[in-house]
């Protein structure tokens, strides 16, 4: 009996819808919420003043401003100019220089070894192609400079949050899940002899809300995907979903009947380049 060839997924066409998630709603209402994991990230790292940083898919721009605040060269990169917009006004509020460009993760417009330090805070695992992003990552890192990132993990509260989502929103067939990026042996197998070391460090999120439904009203209006799942839904598919989104909410949650604190893990991310070029 012979097997049938696993048929690899059209990357393209997937992007293309999470470009379009993405792009729905406005993920800076959330963005803004998640500053803190930015300033840790650049801890994380060890920053220093004067390096190159590229901050990718940043967003409206945690990690951007957190390595500004410590006199770095930034750049900040999403596929999202309209988000990039939101980082260029946060930048210029804080009077920090920093240089923005519109580029895909997985095609960074970039030289090889461009960059000291090279950051992303919940989004460059959301690519579809991970290998490919990874290895993106690396190639513009200089050999011995480093990549920090911060990624949900599968059995924290997001990782949670998508896997309700996928109940009643199949993702894309043969796309890994993006919270693999929250697990060391993934990391490991993305980076493989690209890096010289690796330091995960699992730390918690705390997503401080008034309620569980402020939560469900917030997510559905500003965050893409959870936007768009809602609205490829019928009315009673949409109810489901958000019985289900309130039930996983109140198993998370840890402020009380008054309010909402949901602890939500990621894994915060410190990788050396490998010091000879990458093949």
């Amino acid at each position: 009996m012979t097997m049938a060839p696993q048929t690899q997924p059209d990357f393209t066409a997937v992007k293309s819808r999470q470009h379009a998630a993405w792009s729905s709603g406005d993920y800076a209402v959330i963005g803004t919420t998640l500053a803190i994991t930015g300033e840790l990230l650049c801890e994380a790292v060890d920053l220093r003043a004067g390096q190159q940083v590229l901050d990718v898919a940043a967003g409206n721009g945690n990690a951007t401003l957190a390595a500004a605040h410590r006199w770095a060269e930034v750049t900040s990169t999403d596929y999202v100019g309209a988000l990039l917009e939101r980082g260029r006004a946060r930048a210029a509020a804080e009077g920090l220089p920093v240089t923005f460009q519109e580029a895909d993760a997985e095609d960074l417009p970039f030289a090889d070894g461009t960059f000291d330090v090279v950051l992303s805070v919940f989004g460059v695992m959301f690519t579809p192609n991970q290998e490919q992003a990874a290895h993106e990552l690396l190639r513009v890192c200089r050999p011995g400079g480093t990549i920090g990132l911060a990624n949900w993990t599968p059995d924290g509260f997001i990782g949670q949050l998508f896997k309700t989502i996928g109940k009643h929103v199949p993702p894309p067939s043969g796309v890994k899940p993006p919270a693999l990026w929250g697990t060391e042996q993934r990391l490991r197998e993305l980076f493989g002899d690209g890096i010289a070391a690796l330091t995960v460090n699992k730390r918690m999120f705390v997503f401080r809300y008034r309620s569980a439904a402020h939560w469900v009203e917030v997510f559905r209006t500003y965050y893409g995907p959870v936007l768009k799942a809602f609205a490829a839904l019928d009315a009673a598919g949409q109810a489901d979903l958000e019985r289900d989104l309130m039930d996983l909410l109140e198993r998370f949650n840890q402020g009380g009947s008054e309010t909402l604190a949901v602890p939500s893990e990621y894994l915060e991310v410190v990788a050396t380049r490998r010091g000879e070029a990458n093949g």
